[in-house]
């Protein structure tokens, strides 16, 4: 059984994107809760909500990369 290495620094890669994803999505998050008042609001709540939606696509994705590069055939 051997490890698919290039499926494996894809995997790697895109968990890496997903880590800055998690880091910045709860500041943006956080940033429009904070200014309710703003006219700004909606669009910045908008990106963030966005963003965390796309946060856990595509730490599942990569999970599910990572896996295939170790365990598939």
């Amino acid at each position: 059984m051997h490890t698919n290495k290039e499926k494996l620094l894809k995997g790697i890669k895109l968990m890496c994107g997903t880590l800055v994803l998690l880091i910045t999505t709860p500041l943006i998050l956080n940033s429009s809760f904070k200014n309710q008042d703003h006219p700004m609001f909606i669009p910045v709540l908008g990106i963030g909500l966005i963003l965390f939606i796309a946060a856990i696509y595509f730490g599942f994705k990569g999970i599910k990369m990572l896996m295939r590069a170790l365990f598939d055939d």
